[in-house]
């Protein structure tokens, strides 16, 4: 049986993923058989395993840190909010259904052995199980029941490590008030606190540190430094939401939806040297991109609605007759089109215009397509391109005239999204992960502006950059981190 850590924070956004997913770096870096694991994942970035399972994008990064396949197990329970109140609940990477917050309150119990059997399945192949907790231990009002954090730890008798932010300010106040409202036996699952997101002197810190080790009784392993990597982020705290680009030579716009999903779909475009990444909320931050990206998002209509009225989609359309060229992806393909009809009920119900810019029509229905593809772009600008990606998508979009093309061919000869002009739809994320897609469209916008695609320089393959991300998060944790004594712990708790 696999030895285990696990990472526990004071708030979301603590730095939980990029810790769990270095410290699967570093235990591969040591020869371990490593897998990540999150019991219960709530984000609406989410990946599709190689036999069409569901799971959240975080944990499919930290099995690519971890060297292996991303599998179903290590993530058993993803909340996909599909309104303030509400989220699609998926099991074992199949969606069970829709559940208010208060009605999930109740079923949660119930999915302990779904997550006892992912885990114990994994543990039984690996050397190690580095564990990622959600939110804060220290919500008291969600202790009864808990299936995430101490109530894991529990479960699988996990020792724990505590980071706090303090990029974010009051990281003494975060870490000392989550240790003094865990429960004695919690407390005494906790091996060590780590700041992390640190800018500055490291021993100015020192006496707050000895000072939260008198306070606490439990000792700080690591005051782990701001890092610049580019890991794939789990949700919509990311701060490469808020980026505001500039100084490249290709501006693209991607509009913020309120209920933005899978926006690492991206990630590829900001690494490129010659184009500039932007998220938008507003028309007035619009300006005149050379690309507009309408993202998927776990609510079309409501976000279609959203865009309609704080006048974003009216900008978009001037944008897009003017010659501007627009890329809509899953659910940004579906309001580029004529119509959206939702007769289940699915988005809410009923039916609403689509911006017009695609000659296709949407038709919501209950069943989720969940797939991973192959496919090649035929025609258009970014012809001879090939992609490797994953559909998942709730409607079936149909062309209406024979004047489009397809986006692109699946592996299979079926035809996959649909193209006019300057206007592209796929349900395809990840398009831009091979890299062909990415270069073909620097190519395409850089031409447009009559600049030379080979004076900007060329990217660095795609898996080869990852790769060195990863390996460079694990250097910065190998460095910061007393990895001997989180290692003590494991071996003292977990006698595998």
């Amino acid at each position: 049986m696999a030895k285990c850590i696990m990472v526990q924070g004071t708030m979301s956004g603590a730095g939980k993923s990029l810790l769990v997913t270095g410290l699967c770096r570093a235990f591969l870096r040591r020869g371990l058989r490593v897998a990540p694991f999150k019991s219960q994942n709530m984000a609406l970035n989410s990946y599709i395993t190689k036999d069409g399972l569901e799971i959240g994008r975080a944990q499919a990064a930290q099995a690519e840190a971890a060297g292996v396949e991303p599998d179903v197990r290590m993530n058993p329970i993803l909340l996909k909010p599909s309104s303030d109140t509400g989220s699609q609940l998926i099991v074992n990477g199949e969606v069970r259904g829709d559940y208010r917050a208060a009605d999930y309150f109740k079923l949660k119990k119930t999915l302990i052995p779904d997550i006892l059997a992912a885990y114990q399945s994994l543990a039984a192949e690996n050397d190690v199980i580095v564990i990622e907790g959600a939110g804060s231990p220290a919500e008291i009002n969600l202790r009864e029941g808990d299936i995430v954090n101490m109530g894991l730890a529990e479960l699988v008798d996990a020792p724990v490590l505590l980071a706090g932010d303090i990029d974010r300010g009051g990281v003494f106040a975060q870490l000392y008030g989550t240790v003094a409202l865990l429960a004695p036996e919690e407390k005494a699952r906790l091996i060590g606190t780590v700041i992390n997101k640190f800018r500055g002197d490291v021993s100015l810190l020192q006496p707050g540190l000895t000072q939260l080790e008198a306070l606490t009784g439990v000792p700080v392993l690591g005051v782990v430094p701001w890092l610049d990597v580019d890991i794939d982020d789990e949700d919509s705290l990311s701060q490469r939401l808020t980026r505001r680009e500039g100084g490249r030579p290709v501006d693209i716009a991607v509009i913020r939806l309120p209920r933005i999903s899978n926006f690492t779909d991206f990630s590829p475009l900001e690494e490129h040297p010659a184009l500039g990444v932007r998220y938008v909320g507003a028309a007035k931050e619009l300006g005149r991109p050379d690309l507009v990206i309408l993202p998927g998002t776990k609510s079309t209509m409501a976000d279609l609605a959203w865009m309609r009225q704080n006048g974003l989609e009216a900008a978009v359309r001037k944008l897009a007759a003017s010659g501007v060229p627009v890329l809509g992806v899953c659910g940004g393909y579906q309001m580029l089109g004529q119509t959206l009809d939702d007769p289940d009920g699915v988005e809410g119900g009923g039916s609403m215009a689509g911006m017009g810019l695609l000659p296709c029509a949407t038709v919501f229905a209950g069943s989720k397509t969940r797939t991973r593809v192959t496919a090649a772009v035929e025609d258009g600008p970014f012809a001879g391109a090939k992609l490797d990606g994953y559909e998942i998508h709730m409607g079936r979009t149909r062309r209406l005239t024979d004047d489009a093309a397809p986006f692109a061919l699946l592996a299979d000869g079926r035809e996959e999204g649909t193209m006019s002009g300057q206007v592209f739809g796929t349900y395809l994320h990840g398009l831009f992960d091979t890299g062909e897609l990415t270069a073909a469209l620097a190519s395409w916008l850089l031409g447009r502006k009559g600049l030379d695609p080979a004076a900007v320089g060329k990217p660095i393959d795609r898996n080869t950059y990852r790769q060195q991300q990863y390996d460079r998060l694990a250097e910065a944790l190998e460095l910061h981190l007393d990895l001997t004594a989180i290692w003590r712990a494991m071996e003292e708790r977990c006698h595998g």
